[in-house]
């Protein structure tokens, strides 16, 4: 039997690639960005593709656009900045109400079980509201809802991406969550596989024939010769992010013209040149296209590189502009973990007769607490800060 799905706020669709390839049936995907439906058309090519902004869309008119087909599950991503780690994040950003949208699918189609994937931010003690109020609205409908974090690389994603996933039925049954299956960088355990690496994603970018799409070596390169010269004193997998890397890499002559006294600690993506590393896997593909630089090339990521890193296959095509293919690239779910999700549904349904005696009355404290109790990777937290600039 298939099961069928519909993908809220799908931008370019990486959730719904990954969950055809576990063996589930996109309906559709709906989403305002009017250029990453149009690579969420050409990439599910048997799926409705629609542009419209989701608070404008009749549940009456909908289900006509998809004959009636049953939906057994609907999944998707509300827009997540209100609740992000790498932005500001603010807990009464109007993005964050597009829940509510979600809510509407869900109340008036009825699908038997929903996935949500949201930025590790929405588990933050300031959100705790925002979390309370998406595990009321959906347990008044009927839904037995948890939450866990997971990491993309633990699936076979070259990349090292945190996200929320949010799993809920009303079957009565338990919510499954995918087990990991590949080791981390420094980890050597013989029933994983072993972890993907940059390297591997650069391996990984040409369909046949040596053709390539999104592969745009022209915009690519860096404008700049100042910038240029600086990057090439970089080594693969280091950044300048504090004065000692400045006096390390870079010859005095290209030293940066301020006072590194006065900069206080910085997160992340205030590093500044960082190339990646072949050896590792990715840190977090952001919406930028000039966040990380080439492992070996004075140049910035193509976006099919960015794709291969967010482990799309290498005929996966993207429309619209250079921006618009990055901003589609950063937001969206890696397809191999989604893959990975997609099956765990699958398990559910399979599971579907082992009803739950008794569905306890849930404690967002509790929650919040074990959401991230998935298996770790073993660095410290000093080594992923390093890894992820």
């Amino acid at each position: 039997m298939k099961y069928n799905f519909i993908d809220l706020f799908s931008g370019a669709g990486g959730l719904s690639y990954g969950f055809e390839k576990a063996g589930l049936n996109c309906l559709a995907g709906i989403d305002s960005f009017k250029q990453a439906i149009e690579t969420f058309k050409i990439n599910h090519k048997k799926s409705l593709g629609i542009s419209e902004d989701i608070r404008k869309i009749s549940i009456r008119d909908f289900k006509k656009k998809i004959k009636n087909k049953k939906i057994h599950i609907i999944c998707g991503g509300p827009p997540c900045q209100g609740f992000s780690t790498i932005g500001p994040g603010d807990a009464e950003d109007s993005r964050n109400h597009l829940f509510l949208q979600f809510v509407r699918f869900v109340k008036e189609l009825k699908p038997e079980i929903i996935v949500l994937e949201n930025v590790t931010g929405l588990l933050a003690k300031k959100n705790i509201n925002t979390l309370k109020s998406i595990f009321n609205c959906f347990e008044k409908l009927g839904y037995n809802l948890n939450a866990k974090v997971l990491a993309s690389n633990h699936y076979g994603v070259p990349q090292i991406r945190r996200r929320v996933i949010l799993i809920g039925n009303r079957l009565n049954i338990e919510n499954i969550y995918p087990k990991k299956t590949y080791n981390d960088i420094d980890e050597n355990n013989s029933k994983l596989k072993k972890c993907r690496t940059a390297g591997w994603a650069f391996k990984n970018l040409i369909i046949n024939k040596n053709k390539t799409l999104n592969h745009n070596l022209e915009i690519a390169k860096i404008k700049s010769n100042l910038e240029t010269a600086r990057i090439s004193y970089v080594p693969e997998g280091k950044f300048i992010r504090y004065e000692r890397d400045e006096k390390n890499y870079l010859p005095k002559k290209l030293w940066f013209d301020h006072d590194w006294n006065e900069i206080g600690e910085k997160r992340f993506r205030e590093a500044k040149f960082a190339r990646l590393d072949r050896a590792k896997p990715s840190p977090t593909i952001v919406t930028g296209s000039r966040m990380y630089y080439h492992p070996t090339e004075n140049r910035y990521l193509t976006t099919r590189e960015a794709a291969s890193l967010q482990s799309f296959p290498p005929n996966f095509e993207f429309k619209g502009s250079n921006t618009s293919q990055w901003t589609q690239i950063g937001n969206a779910v890696p397809p191999i973990m989604a893959e990975a999700i997609g099956k765990a549904i699958l398990k559910m349904f399979k599971n579907r007769n082992k009803k739950i005696k008794k569905i306890k009355k849930t404690n967002i404290e509790f929650i919040r607490s074990t959401a991230f109790n998935y298996e770790k990777d073993i660095y410290s937290s000093k080594k992923q800060l390093e890894l992820n600039f």
